[in-house]
Protein backbone atom coordinates (compact mmCIF):
# COMPACT_ATOMS: atom_id res chain seq x y z
CA UNK A 1 0.00 0.00 0.00
CA UNK A 2 1.38 3.53 -0.42
CA UNK A 3 0.95 4.47 3.04
CA UNK A 4 3.62 1.65 3.75
CA UNK A 5 5.93 2.83 0.70
CA UNK A 6 6.13 6.57 1.50
CA UNK A 7 5.17 6.61 4.82
CA UNK A 8 1.77 9.55 3.50
CA UNK A 9 -0.99 9.74 5.81
CA UNK A 10 -4.01 11.03 5.50
CA UNK A 11 -4.90 9.13 1.82
CA UNK A 12 -8.39 7.42 1.43
CA UNK A 13 -8.53 3.80 2.22
CA UNK A 14 -8.86 2.10 -0.75
CA UNK A 15 -10.62 -1.91 -0.85
CA UNK A 16 -8.73 -4.63 -1.72
CA UNK A 17 -9.16 -6.74 -4.88
CA UNK A 18 -11.50 -8.32 -5.79
CA UNK A 19 -13.71 -4.97 -4.91
CA UNK A 20 -17.21 -4.51 -4.86
CA UNK A 21 -16.79 -0.92 -4.60
CA UNK A 22 -14.56 1.52 -6.28
CA UNK A 23 -13.80 -0.65 -9.13
CA UNK A 24 -12.42 0.95 -12.57
CA UNK A 25 -13.52 -0.63 -15.53
CA UNK A 26 -10.73 -0.02 -18.37
CA UNK A 27 -12.10 0.45 -21.83
CA UNK A 28 -9.92 -1.46 -24.59
CA UNK A 29 -10.44 -0.59 -27.73
CA UNK A 30 -8.35 -3.32 -29.72
CA UNK A 31 -5.35 -3.60 -27.73
CA UNK A 32 -2.51 -5.51 -29.13
CA UNK A 33 -1.15 -8.74 -26.98
CA UNK A 34 1.96 -6.68 -26.16
CA UNK A 35 0.23 -3.12 -25.29
CA UNK A 36 -2.00 -5.44 -22.96
CA UNK A 37 1.48 -7.01 -21.81
CA UNK A 38 2.70 -3.24 -20.41
CA UNK A 39 -0.79 -2.02 -19.06
CA UNK A 40 -0.93 -4.96 -17.05
CA UNK A 41 2.80 -5.05 -15.63
CA UNK A 42 1.70 -1.74 -15.05
CA UNK A 43 -1.87 -0.92 -13.77
CA UNK A 44 -3.33 -4.81 -12.93
CA UNK A 45 -3.68 -3.78 -9.44
CA UNK A 46 -6.07 -0.82 -10.09
CA UNK A 47 -7.72 -2.22 -13.08
CA UNK A 48 -11.01 -4.75 -11.67
CA UNK A 49 -12.79 -4.71 -15.01
CA UNK A 50 -11.85 -5.12 -18.81
CA UNK A 51 -14.17 -4.37 -21.46
CA UNK A 52 -13.40 -5.21 -24.86
CA UNK A 53 -15.18 -2.47 -26.85
CA UNK A 54 -17.97 -2.55 -29.05
CA UNK A 55 -17.39 -5.69 -31.34
CA UNK A 56 -13.58 -5.34 -31.35
CA UNK A 57 -12.70 -8.84 -30.12
CA UNK A 58 -14.41 -10.18 -33.51
CA UNK A 59 -11.49 -8.26 -35.47
CA UNK A 60 -8.55 -7.83 -33.13
CA UNK A 61 -5.60 -10.28 -33.99
CA UNK A 62 -4.31 -12.35 -31.50
CA UNK A 63 -7.54 -11.82 -29.47
CA UNK A 64 -7.09 -15.07 -27.94
CA UNK A 65 -3.69 -14.49 -26.48
CA UNK A 66 -4.98 -11.14 -25.01
CA UNK A 67 -7.88 -12.72 -23.67
CA UNK A 68 -5.34 -15.22 -21.67
CA UNK A 69 -3.55 -12.57 -20.14
CA UNK A 70 -6.62 -10.79 -18.85
CA UNK A 71 -7.68 -14.17 -17.27
CA UNK A 72 -3.93 -15.20 -15.86
CA UNK A 73 -3.86 -11.06 -14.28
CA UNK A 74 -7.16 -12.15 -12.48
CA UNK A 75 -8.77 -9.59 -14.29
CA UNK A 76 -12.43 -10.24 -15.36
CA UNK A 77 -13.02 -9.08 -18.93
CA UNK A 78 -15.96 -9.18 -21.04
CA UNK A 79 -17.36 -8.43 -24.70
CA UNK A 80 -18.79 -4.84 -25.10
CA UNK A 81 -22.38 -4.30 -24.72
CA UNK A 82 -22.52 -3.65 -29.05
CA UNK A 83 -21.42 -7.07 -29.71
CA UNK A 84 -24.44 -8.89 -27.47
CA UNK A 85 -26.75 -6.34 -29.12
CA UNK A 86 -25.33 -7.75 -32.95
CA UNK A 87 -26.19 -11.54 -31.89
CA UNK A 88 -29.37 -10.11 -30.36
CA UNK A 89 -30.36 -8.42 -33.54
CA UNK A 90 -29.47 -11.85 -35.42
CA UNK A 91 -31.42 -13.71 -33.16
CA UNK A 92 -28.64 -15.61 -31.86
CA UNK A 93 -28.19 -15.39 -28.25
CA UNK A 94 -27.70 -19.12 -28.10
CA UNK A 95 -24.44 -18.80 -30.03
CA UNK A 96 -23.08 -15.93 -27.82
CA UNK A 97 -23.90 -18.06 -24.96
CA UNK A 98 -21.45 -20.74 -26.78
CA UNK A 99 -18.81 -18.13 -27.65
CA UNK A 100 -18.54 -17.28 -23.74
CA UNK A 101 -18.46 -20.61 -22.87
CA UNK A 102 -15.87 -21.38 -24.89
CA UNK A 103 -13.53 -18.36 -24.20
CA UNK A 104 -14.14 -18.81 -20.77
CA UNK A 105 -15.74 -15.55 -20.51
CA UNK A 106 -17.69 -15.46 -17.12
CA UNK A 107 -18.99 -11.78 -17.47
CA UNK A 108 -21.18 -10.10 -20.07
CA UNK A 109 -23.02 -6.87 -20.55
CA UNK A 110 -26.42 -6.48 -21.47
CA UNK A 111 -27.32 -3.80 -23.39
CA UNK A 112 -29.59 -1.84 -25.43
CA UNK A 113 -27.97 1.50 -25.83
CA UNK A 114 -28.43 1.36 -30.11
CA UNK A 115 -30.79 -1.70 -30.42
CA UNK A 116 -34.24 -1.22 -29.80
CA UNK A 117 -35.10 -3.44 -27.21
CA UNK A 118 -38.68 -3.09 -25.05
CA UNK A 119 -37.28 -3.35 -21.13
CA UNK A 120 -39.10 -6.57 -20.73
CA UNK A 121 -36.96 -8.25 -23.21
CA UNK A 122 -34.36 -6.97 -21.69
CA UNK A 123 -34.58 -7.62 -18.33
CA UNK A 124 -35.83 -11.42 -19.31
CA UNK A 125 -32.25 -11.46 -21.15
CA UNK A 126 -30.81 -10.52 -17.58
CA UNK A 127 -32.65 -13.27 -15.78
CA UNK A 128 -31.47 -15.50 -18.55
CA UNK A 129 -27.74 -14.97 -18.33
CA UNK A 130 -28.11 -14.96 -14.27
CA UNK A 131 -29.65 -18.58 -13.93
CA UNK A 132 -27.03 -19.58 -16.24
CA UNK A 133 -24.33 -18.72 -14.12
CA UNK A 134 -23.03 -15.56 -15.97
CA UNK A 135 -22.09 -12.22 -14.06
CA UNK A 136 -24.65 -10.02 -15.48
CA UNK A 137 -23.45 -6.05 -16.38
CA UNK A 138 -26.54 -3.96 -17.35
CA UNK A 139 -26.21 -0.77 -18.99
CA UNK A 140 -28.90 2.68 -18.64
CA UNK A 141 -29.17 5.28 -20.55
CA UNK A 142 -29.23 6.02 -24.84
CA UNK A 143 -25.93 6.50 -26.93
CA UNK A 144 -28.16 9.30 -29.20
CA UNK A 145 -26.77 12.94 -27.53
CA UNK A 146 -29.98 14.08 -27.96
CA UNK A 147 -32.19 11.55 -26.17
CA UNK A 148 -33.21 13.02 -22.56
CA UNK A 149 -34.56 10.38 -19.91
CA UNK A 150 -36.07 11.68 -16.83
CA UNK A 151 -34.39 10.31 -13.40
CA UNK A 152 -37.35 8.66 -12.15
CA UNK A 153 -37.04 6.47 -15.38
CA UNK A 154 -33.48 5.67 -14.84
CA UNK A 155 -33.95 5.02 -11.21
CA UNK A 156 -37.09 2.79 -11.99
CA UNK A 157 -34.76 1.12 -14.81
CA UNK A 158 -31.82 0.43 -12.53
CA UNK A 159 -33.76 -0.76 -9.80
CA UNK A 160 -35.68 -3.48 -11.79
CA UNK A 161 -32.22 -4.63 -13.85
CA UNK A 162 -30.70 -4.88 -10.27
CA UNK A 163 -34.00 -7.05 -9.29
CA UNK A 164 -33.45 -8.97 -12.51
CA UNK A 165 -30.11 -10.00 -11.54
CA UNK A 166 -27.45 -7.76 -12.63
CA UNK A 167 -24.21 -7.37 -10.62
CA UNK A 168 -24.15 -3.53 -11.42
CA UNK A 169 -25.85 -1.28 -13.92
CA UNK A 170 -23.93 0.74 -15.88
CA UNK A 171 -24.95 4.61 -16.54
CA UNK A 172 -23.96 4.96 -19.73
CA UNK A 173 -21.70 8.23 -21.13
CA UNK A 174 -20.52 6.75 -24.66
CA UNK A 175 -16.82 6.71 -25.15
CA UNK A 176 -17.14 10.46 -25.41
CA UNK A 177 -18.71 11.32 -22.45
CA UNK A 178 -21.46 13.13 -24.25
CA UNK A 179 -24.50 11.49 -23.48
CA UNK A 180 -26.49 9.36 -21.11
CA UNK A 181 -25.41 10.76 -17.38
CA UNK A 182 -23.57 14.25 -19.52
CA UNK A 183 -24.94 16.43 -21.62
CA UNK A 184 -24.10 16.95 -25.16
CA UNK A 185 -21.50 19.42 -24.18
CA UNK A 186 -19.90 17.03 -21.55
CA UNK A 187 -21.64 18.74 -18.41
CA UNK A 188 -23.06 16.32 -15.58
CA UNK A 189 -26.44 15.73 -14.85
CA UNK A 190 -25.79 16.63 -11.53
CA UNK A 191 -29.42 16.27 -10.08
CA UNK A 192 -29.65 12.87 -12.22
CA UNK A 193 -26.78 11.19 -10.63
CA UNK A 194 -28.17 12.38 -6.97
CA UNK A 195 -31.09 10.97 -7.63
CA UNK A 196 -30.03 7.53 -8.82
CA UNK A 197 -27.86 7.50 -5.40
CA UNK A 198 -30.51 8.48 -2.97
CA UNK A 199 -32.40 5.64 -4.08
CA UNK A 200 -29.97 2.87 -5.53
CA UNK A 201 -27.26 1.33 -3.74
CA UNK A 202 -24.13 2.97 -4.88
CA UNK A 203 -22.09 0.32 -5.00
CA UNK A 204 -24.43 -1.31 -7.76
CA UNK A 205 -23.90 1.65 -9.67
CA UNK A 206 -21.11 1.93 -12.08
CA UNK A 207 -20.55 5.57 -13.71
CA UNK A 208 -19.23 5.65 -17.22
CA UNK A 209 -16.50 8.92 -17.05
CA UNK A 210 -14.18 8.45 -19.92
CA UNK A 211 -13.00 12.43 -19.42
CA UNK A 212 -10.80 13.45 -16.39
CA UNK A 213 -12.94 16.75 -15.25
CA UNK A 214 -16.13 13.93 -15.29
CA UNK A 215 -13.74 11.59 -12.87
CA UNK A 216 -13.11 14.46 -10.63
CA UNK A 217 -16.58 15.85 -10.16
CA UNK A 218 -18.07 11.99 -9.42
CA UNK A 219 -14.60 11.50 -7.06
CA UNK A 220 -15.44 14.66 -5.08
CA UNK A 221 -19.22 14.72 -4.78
CA UNK A 222 -19.65 10.38 -4.18
CA UNK A 223 -16.47 9.50 -2.65
CA UNK A 224 -12.89 8.03 -3.83
CA UNK A 225 -14.53 4.75 -4.23
CA UNK A 226 -17.19 5.24 -6.60
CA UNK A 227 -17.40 2.65 -9.57
CA UNK A 228 -15.99 4.53 -12.60
CA UNK A 229 -16.40 3.16 -16.44
CA UNK A 230 -14.72 3.46 -20.01
CA UNK A 231 -11.57 4.54 -18.09
CA UNK A 232 -8.97 4.66 -20.84
CA UNK A 233 -5.86 2.24 -20.54
CA UNK A 234 -3.39 4.91 -20.30
CA UNK A 235 -5.26 6.85 -17.56
CA UNK A 236 -6.06 3.86 -15.31
CA UNK A 237 -2.96 4.96 -12.83
CA UNK A 238 -3.92 8.88 -13.30
CA UNK A 239 -7.40 8.54 -12.15
CA UNK A 240 -6.21 6.05 -9.27
CA UNK A 241 -4.23 9.43 -8.18
CA UNK A 242 -7.42 11.34 -8.07
CA UNK A 243 -9.10 8.62 -5.44
CA UNK A 244 -6.20 9.27 -3.18
CA UNK A 245 -6.19 12.56 -3.40
CA UNK A 246 -2.53 12.37 -5.13
CA UNK A 247 -3.26 14.82 -8.26
CA UNK A 248 -3.97 18.89 -7.81
CA UNK A 249 -7.59 18.42 -8.91
CA UNK A 250 -8.31 15.88 -5.46
CA UNK A 251 -5.37 17.20 -3.31
CA UNK A 252 -7.15 18.64 -0.40
CA UNK A 253 -10.49 16.73 -0.69
CA UNK A 254 -9.97 13.82 1.36
CA UNK A 255 -7.29 15.34 3.79
CA UNK A 256 -8.86 16.44 7.29
CA UNK A 257 -8.95 20.12 7.40
CA UNK A 258 -7.51 20.15 11.37
CA UNK A 259 -4.66 18.49 8.97
CA UNK A 260 -4.03 20.89 6.61
CA UNK A 261 -0.57 23.76 7.13
CA UNK A 262 -1.87 27.00 8.63
CA UNK A 263 -0.51 28.49 5.16
CA UNK A 264 -3.36 27.03 3.41
CA UNK A 265 -6.13 26.71 5.75
CA UNK A 266 -7.73 29.87 6.27
CA UNK A 267 -8.73 31.35 10.34
CA UNK A 268 -11.94 29.37 10.03
CA UNK A 269 -10.36 26.27 8.58
CA UNK A 270 -11.32 26.47 4.59
CA UNK A 271 -8.89 26.33 2.10
CA UNK A 272 -7.71 29.35 0.64
CA UNK A 273 -8.09 30.05 -3.01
Amino acid sequence: MIQDVFELDGVPARPAKPREEGLTHMLDKGLAPRQVEDVLEGASEYIDLAKLGWGTAAVTPGVEAKMDLYHDAGIPMYFGGTLFEAYHLRDALGEYRRLMERTGVEHLEVSDGTLPMSHAEKLRCIRHFDEAGFTVLSEVGSKEKGEVMPPYQWVRYIQAELEAGSWKVICESRETGTAGIFRPNGAIRAGLVDEIVDLVDQKRVLFEAPNKPQQVWLIRHLGPNVNLGNIAPEEVIPLETLRLGLRGDTLFEFFKQGELPEEIAGEDGEEKG
